[in-house]
């Protein structure tokens, strides 16, 4: 059988790295279809996953907007090119690509605020992916599974460390955090916000006195003149490596948080998401105790201070990594079992209808010192 998987931002094509290879591993065709934003085809060049462009965008809504129908044109003609007997993908891309087509279509979705997406995307599709933390009903092909998005490359049993990362980074056995900032440039991010850049300042200028900071910038306009931190410049492929060593993340993104929590490393998130209406992986992955969701700079920097005194913190964090990834599944292995049921999700023991196992309590939270 023939696989085509929408690759529109780097975080797919970590979605999907492990899939591709294993279905071509099993002798069938498999390859990506990308946009070129930001990095994401520098890392299906990593990773060597074939793969074809239909379009460029960079990190502005406008960019996107005004280049949707030559994306959405290039992408139907691919899809046809390449004749595939499922495609995968996180939207409308890959939902009306498949309909166009008429290609059956699995979109693998986390991000119950895409509400306009889902609207235009999950009608098109043969089954909708979500973790069980989800707090949405996308309607009757709606599937849950234990675990995250990032659990399909995240997981132990998957993910292996990098033990030359500190002598790359040449921090050796310093500690050190990594302040990852978003450019908000997605359609679900209109009328959202993260840490301003007087707000970054500050942030950096108190850290920098304990710990070295690495900066990662998707809008790449960070100005760190005069300060102590420096930008994150390996390949971007390496980041989760970074990550895992790393004594701390602070981030206004999400992906990263959620990556931050699998590998335990202690992580704040901050931006205009953080609330009552929040995602239901974060308030989950925070009643855990494995990341704090704030909403100011001032909060940022109180529960940064307690975290980089804490001795403790690295055993602590593992042990709740551990606790938590006991029950969720390698998401790689879901996929494939879904790509090799031609989409026909029904009789997979890895994935429910969503509403019988969704989880509507989340348990008890933990506290930062609470175990």
């Amino acid at each position: 059988m023939s696989y085509l998987f929408f690759t529109n931002t780097p975080a797919h094509v970590h979605l999907y790295k492990h899939a591709i290879e294993t279905l071509r591993e099993r002798g069938h065709e498999a390859r990506a279809l990308a946009r070129d934003y930001t990095c994401t085809v520098d890392l299906l060049e990593w990773y060597d996953i074939p793969h074809d462009v239909y379009g460029a965008c960079d990190t502005s809504k406008g960019s996107l907007l005004s280049r949707l129908p030559g994306h959405y044109a290039r992408a139907i003609r691919r899809v046809r090119r390449f004749d595939p007997d499922l495609i995968f993908g996180m939207g409308g891309y890959a939902a009306h690509a498949g309909a166009v087509t008429r290609t059956p279509t699995v979109l693998c979705i986390d991000s119950e605020v895409s509400s306009f997406d889902h609207t235009i995307s999950t009608p098109f599709a043969r089954a909708v992916l979500t973790p069980n933390t989800f707090r949405k009903d996308l309607g009757e092909h709606h599937y849950v599974f234990p675990g995250l998005k990032e659990c399909a490359y995240l997981h132990p049993e998957v993910y292996e460390p990098n033990p030359s990362i500190r002598d790359r980074l040449g921090v050796g056995e310093e500690p050190y955090a990594i302040l990852r900032l978003n450019a908000f440039g997605s359609q679900h991010d209109v009328g959202k916000a993260g840490i301003t850049p007087a707000k970054r300042r500050a942030i950096l200028e108190r850290l920098g006195e304990d710990v070295t900071v690495f900066v990662s910038d998707e809008g790449g306009d960070a100005d760190l003149t005069g300060l102590s931190a420096r930008h994150f410049d390996l390949h971007p492929a390496l980041l989760h490596d970074a990550l895992a060593e790393a004594d701390l993340l602070i981030a206004d993104t999400q992906t990263m948080v959620t990556e931050a929590a699998l590998l335990g490393t202690p992580a704040i998130r901050s931006n205009s998401f953080v609330g009552e209406d929040d995602m239901g992986n974060f308030v989950d992955l925070e009643r855990h105790g494995l990341i704090r969701n704030v909403d100011s700079a001032d909060a940022i920097l109180e529960h940064a201070t307690t975290l980089l005194d804490d001795e403790r913190v690295t055993e602590r964090w593992q042990r709740r990594r551990t606790d938590y990834l006991a029950d969720k599944v390698n998401l790689t292995d879901v996929i494939v079992d879904v790509a090799l049921a031609h989409g026909h999700v029904d009789d997979l023991e890895s994935v429910r209808r969503f509403g019988r196992t969704a989880r509507t309590d989340l348990g008890q939270p933990v506290g930062v010192g609470g175990d």
